[in-house]
């Protein structure tokens, strides 16, 4: 019997992001043109935070959304980075994130004397087929079947990646 063709995974997109102001915000704008070989945008606060000087219009932080096979292509490279490991905890519905705290530990990536040592957060999403329909104004309905579970994506990534997820153990609270 055929595999429903709806019920498949599908990788939305990967989202490269560094937060920072200034002269951190130059610095890893090269860095992720560099790693993702794609222009980076320049992200900017909406809203109004004193205590870390934060106004409207501020630019906190830069990006990179890549999508198709060059998303696919990005999660092959960054993956050995981590050493094909994330805890259970950072797969979540629909996504997955992890960190690089060293982009030099990126196979194929070298040193940049402007940028120095720095590190970036990753974000994947996963959808499946037929998500276009929550997006629309008429007929608006909120599938449930249509979102990607923790367990879906934890099944994909071993499978297609090789990656190993770290359970947490439970503790149990009457030792003998």
């Amino acid at each position: 019997m055929a595999e429903n063709i709806m019920k498949t995974i599908k990788l939305e997109k990967v989202i490269l992001n560094i937060g920072g102001v200034g002269d951190k915000l130059d610095k890893g704008v090269i860095l992720l043109e560099t790693v993702s070989g794609r222009k980076a945008v320049r992200v900017k606060a909406t809203k109004r935070i004193p205590t870390w000087s934060i106004r409207p219009g501020l630019e906190v932080g830069t990006k990179v959304t890549l999508r198709g096979s060059a998303a696919l292509e990005i999660i092959k490279k960054l993956l050995p980075a981590i050493d094909n490991t994330l805890k259970e905890k950072q797969v979540q519905n629909n996504f997955f994130s992890f960190g690089i705290h060293e982009y030099i530990e990126i196979p194929g990536i070298e040193y940049i004397r402007e940028v120095g040592i720095m590190g970036f957060e990753v974000t994947v999403v996963f959808s499946r087929a037929g998500k276009s329909v929550e997006k629309k104004k008429v007929k608006r309905g909120k599938p449930k079947r249509i979102g990607v579970s923790k367990e879906d994506i934890i099944e994909y990534l071993v499978t297609k990646f090789n990656t190993q997820i770290l359970r947490k153990k439970k503790t149990h609270e009457l030792d003998e």
